[in-house]
Parts: structure tokens; sequence; C-alpha cells
């Protein structure tokens, strides 16, 4: 059975190696000259099983407020004259309740979870894979007692949902990361998601992507994606700038820009792109810079070590497919890392990068078949690409050989949006 993956990052590259490694023909195309070149390139390398959450949850609307007019914001809203947009926000606002929130939850983390013991058995499989990958957990700080109070909550579903955890003191949080004693007075406390893993999204991608060549899968970069041509309900092809490619079946792993192909054969999906910001620096003292990951509670930042680099990245711009990246667009990103670990590493040496994540209303990435019998999305991941790549891509590759998954794809299709 010949395979098109449409797209070359994290989620389309894992899809291609697993339906390779079940015996398929892949051929993988994307616009750019390499693999993981986008939304995978530099984000925060944070693999957060424990902070699987959507970002519609009780509460945020009020919190959305607070956080728009912050000094360094996590939260940047643009007025476009744009119904998609305005669409889009408003299905998440309606999703902001304990119930909505308490299902997309629960489909979020059972991806997450299997995609944990799939990225274990991919390193099992193939020791030698590098992508300065290191297993010391996630720590989410706390800058006031309000937050370690409201992280209850949190603490709740974690342990409903088996995620283990530790709740840290001031001291426990030293212990952990051991370069917060110089700002020890910054912050009151911590949660600890201990089966957290981080590693560098681009270097996973590049190296897994060798292995997929390997297994036999074509890469094809430089080729855009014109859209999909329909034969009643089944793709008889994709048009690219280089002509139409024909397979047997087709895989949508576009990331932000999986609506618009799909919207060439009337699947209206709703993914739209929201812009985070990230640095890169190198480390100056190893010991004054992050062993793991922290998050920062209060501006929404999260500060991960990735062999002798720091990357920092958060924010979260709503402006649609803007990637222009700005004099002052790094600020907070420079301010958090600055004022948690001051000796960490050179800010005057950091590499700016922005990128646009897939993010659906509701949280959940849209993974599984469509009215197509043979068109199959990877896509819609937001924030949590990278955490739920192997799962993603394990899943999907059954789905489309007529292998019965592992897990349920219940709640998971684009189905759950009437399509």
């Amino acid at each position: 059975m010949k395979v098109i993956v449409l797209g070359a990052g994290v989620i389309g590259v894992t899809t291609a190696y697993y339906l390779a490694k079940q015996g398929a023909e892949v051929l993988v195309l994307d616009r750019q000259p390499g693999p993981g070149m986008e939304t995978s390139f530099a984000n925060a390398g944070e693999l957060s099983y424990g902070m699987t959450s959507p970002w519609a949850a009780p509460g945020v609307p009020l919190k959305a407020i607070k956080w728009i007019l912050m000094k360094y914001r996590p939260l940047i809203l643009h007025p476009l004259i744009s119904p998609t947009m305005w669409a889009w926000c408003l299905r998440l606002l309606q999703n902001c309740n304990a119930g909505d929130y308490r299902i997309n939850k629960s489909r979020m983390v059972r991806v997450s979870n299997y995609s944990r013991d799939a990225l274990t058995d991919l390193m099992a499989d193939l020791p030698d894979l590098q992508f300065d990958q290191r297993e010391m957990g996630t720590l989410q700080l706390f800058r006031t007692d309000k937050q370690v109070k409201a992280s209850a909550a949190d603490q709740e579903v974690l342990a409903e949902f088996g995620s283990p955890f530790e709740i840290l003191d001031r001291d426990g949080c030293i212990a952990a990361e051991p370069g917060l004693a110089h700002v020890a007075d910054k912050f009151v406390g911590g949660l600890r998601m201990t089966a957290d893993r981080t590693g560098d999204c681009r270097m996973f991608t590049l190296a897994l992507a060798k292995e997929a060549e390997k297994l036999g899968v074509a890469f094809r970069y430089g080729v855009t994606i014109e859209g999909l041509a329909p034969d009643r309900m089944r793709i008889a092809g994709v048009d690219t700038t280089d002509g139409r490619e024909v397979a047997d079946r087709y895989v949508c792993a576009l990331g932000p820009y999986a609506p618009i192909v799909l919207k060439s054969v009337g699947i209206k999906v709703p993914i739209y792109p929201i812009k985070g910001y990230s640095i890169t620096l190198p480390v100056t003292d190893s010991d004054a810079a992050p062993r793991s990951t922290i998050m920062d509670e209060t501006h929404k930042v999260a500060i991960t070590r990735l062999g002798d680099r720091i990357r920092v990245a958060g924010q979260a711009e709503i402006i649609g497919y803007n990637k222009n990246l700005g004099s002052h667009a790094t600020d907070t990103v420079r301010h958090v890392v600055t004022d948690l670990f001051p000796r960490g590493g050179d800010v005057s040496k950091a590499e700016g990068w922005t990128g646009l994540r897939p993010m659906t209303p509701d949280g959940t990435p849209v993974i599984g078949p469509t009215v197509y019998d043979n068109l199959f999305i990877n896509s819609g991941h937001g924030t949590l690409g990278w955490t739920m790549a192997c799962g993603s891509g394990r899943l999907v590759a059954d789905l489309v050989l007529n292998r019965p998954p592992e897990i349920s794809i219940d709640g998971l299709t684009v189905a759950r949006y009437g399509q």
C-alpha cells in the first residue's frame, strides 16, 4: 500500500516512520527544504505528559483579561476582522466549563499517555537516537501562595489520570533545580511532574527522518501542496507545484495549515494558528542553569535545558498566519529566563524564533479518518505536538493500514465537529 503523508514536521515524520515500519510504501511531501522546519523547529522542548491540559478551562476567560494587561503578557489578542478567528475564540470560550474541560482533558491524556509509552518503545528500538533527551520531570513554579492553592485542582486531575507528581516547597524546588537557589525570593513552591521528559524536537525529527529513510520512506522537499483532488468519497490525488501525486491513502499532517488544504475537499476543521515565541541561548554556568524544564506559572513560559543550550518558549499571540519576528517580540521570554536564571545563560547571544501552533478550541488534536475513505488527519495538537507525536503517529499508522488501534479514537476524529 502506498501512502502519502502531507507535512514533514514531527507529526508527519513519526507517522511516516510507523507506516514504513509496518510495511507501507511512504512518500512525504513538504514545502520546506528539510524536516522539522516550521512548528517543530524551536519549540519549548518539553515532553509534558503531566501538563497535558486544554487551554479552555474554567476561569480562563477572566484570567485572559489579566494576561492581556500584564507588562510581560502571556496572551496577545489582535482584534482582526476575521470571522474565522472570532468563531474559533467563541468555540474556545464555550469549552471553558468544568464538564467540557474534563471530557477534553481525558481525551488529551489518553493520547499523551499513549505517546509516552510509544516514545519509550521507540527509544528501546533505536537506542542510538539522540535528541538531547533527559528524563528529569517538569517543575511548575509558583511565585505566589494563591498559585499554590489553585494547584490543588490540578493535583486532583493528575492523581485521577495516574500522572505522578510531587508537591514541593521552596527548598524542594531548589533541590530539584539547584540553579533556582540564586533567586529563592522569587517563588514560594512548585508542582513537579516526575514522568515528564525533555528533548530537542527538531533534532528528534531530523534523526527519525533518517531512520524512516532506512525503511524506504521517500521525502520530497520544496514542494508546495495546493490541494486535494476528490473523486466521490475518495481522494484521487494531491495537487502540488510539481504536479499531481497519487497514492492509495493520504494523511494530512500539516499542522496549522491543515484547514487550508482540507477546505479544498469540503472538510472544515477548527484548527487555528496560535503564534508562539522562543529564544535559544548558550549555557554559561551549568550549576546556575536549569537541569530540566521549569514552567513559570505567572508568565506561562517554559525554560528547558537542551544539552549545552537553554530554550525559553511561551506566549500565545492570536494574529492569524503572521510569522513576523519583531524587535521586541521575545521580550517576555527574555525577561523570564533573566529573572529566574540570571547566571545560567548568555541572553546577549540568544537566537529568536516564532512559530504557529495548530490549536483546536477544545484542545484535543484531530486524529483519524474522515468522510473520505482514504483520507486521514493527524493535526491540531496545539502546544503538545512534540508530547503527542509518537502516540499520534503510531495510532494513525494503525488506522491507515486497517490494524486495530491500541487506544480508542472516540472523541478524537473530525466527526466531533460534525464533519
